[in-house]
């Protein structure tokens, strides 16, 4: 069965495999010969990969040419671990996976191999359901242990991956096709995560020069995509009490520090208030001034000057200012106002699905 995934293709598909190390390292490449000219196209891949893990958080996969696409990888992950940036550690790797997980879903009559050969790989109790002597065996495609189910569910928070939601039997889940293709991106997605995260020695000037294009896109890009993270509609039930303080004390004409203005601003132009909502909330200040209020929230938002969107300060350097004094659990583990917005909308949102569905039964 492991068979299916020793082919180029399969390599250029999964390169996170054994087989695929075992392919690069037969090519013997060292890293000071990756100056030379002959490993150009090598490179502009590998830099592609993270351009575009960087632009859209995917990796698609470039099949036609496997002697470039399969080294291009170790050599994508080796340059973001010289970046060592956290950001991006975590949306590279999740871009990658996503490539992987593709990939599955269009493997059509292989899909069921193909799951089980990397499934294996990571060493998951994974079997197919191929009697069909009961009722669940004729519905779902594998049985999975629940410790590997559990482990790459953990960040999955819709109700349906509820493990009380899942038939199981002797420890083992059942689960169907896509369900086993969504748990090895996660797999996957931590696999890489954990190679992004070595020390990287000297590199040569072109790959120094390349990872400093990366580094400037990672700048200019980082605040859109993690604005894009957030809905377009601002829910005030889910802002830190920090933040409900100063929009609450604002909205009432009480006046605010200059820096707890910034965290105001910057923190409602990052869900997505527009510069002008944001403006008609600080007109109820007895200092406030158009001209100079405008100027400053559209600099904030990213609308005038760099163009750069600014991100609230964090969590500590809000408490060193007496801004935040929260004593709310959840507070205790984040340590970003945007993280907690994040966080808490999920919440509400796990808490709304289970509620609907409980009025239904009722």
């Amino acid at each position: 069965m492991e068979e299916l995934l020793h082919s180029e293709n399969d390599l250029a598909k999964y390169p996170f495999i054994p087989e695929a190390a075992k392919y690069v390292k037969n090519l013997d490449i060292k890293i000071d010969e990756l100056a030379g000219p002959e490993y150009n196209r090598i490179l502009d891949r590998a830099e592609k990969r993270i351009e575009n893990a960087i632009i859209t958080a995917t990796v698609d996969r470039n099949l036609r040419e496997h002697s470039i696409e399969i080294p291009s990888f170790p050599i994508a992950v080796m340059m973001v671990a010289a970046i060592d940036d956290s950001f991006l550690k975590k949306r590279y790797a999740l871009a990658e996976a996503k490539g992987a997980y593709s990939q599955l879903e269009e493997e059509g009559e292989e899909e069921t191999e193909k799951i089980l050969a990397i499934a294996r790989n990571f060493n998951w109790k994974i079997k197919p359901t191929k009697e069909k002597t009961n009722e669940y065996e004729k519905t779902y495609d594998f049985t999975l242990h629940f410790t590997d189910y559990l482990k790459n569910s953990t960040n999955f928070h819709e109700t349906e991956w509820k493990l009380v939601n899942k038939p199981m039997s002797n420890g083992a889940i059942y689960i169907k096709r896509k369900d086993a293709s969504r748990l090895l991106q996660e797999e996957i997605r931590k696999y890489i995560e954990e190679k992004l995260n070595v020390k990287v020695g000297a590199l040569p000037p072109n790959i120094m020069s390349r990872i400093e294009r990366l580094k400037q896109l990672l700048a200019e890009k980082k605040g859109k995509v993690r604005l894009e993270e957030f809905p377009k509609i601002m829910v005030l039930a889910a802002f830190p009490p920090c933040i409900k303080e100063l929009y609450d004390a604002t909205a009432s004409g009480h006046h605010i520090s200059h820096i707890g203005r910034f965290a105001l601003t910057s923190f409602l132009a990052n869900i997505g208030m527009t510069p002008e909502s944001i403006i008609d909330l600080f007109r109820s200040l007895s200092d406030f001034n158009e001209k100079m209020t405008r100027y400053q929230v559209e600099h904030i938002a990213g609308e005038r000057g760099t163009r750069t969107k600014y991100i609230p300060p964090r969590c500590d350097t809000l408490r060193t200012h007496g801004i935040c004094h929260s004593t709310e659990e959840i507070c205790k583990q984040i340590r970003h106002p945007l993280t907690y917005y994040k966080r808490k909308l999920r919440t509400m949102k796990t808490k709304a699905v289970e509620n609907n569905e409980n009025g239904e039964k009722q």
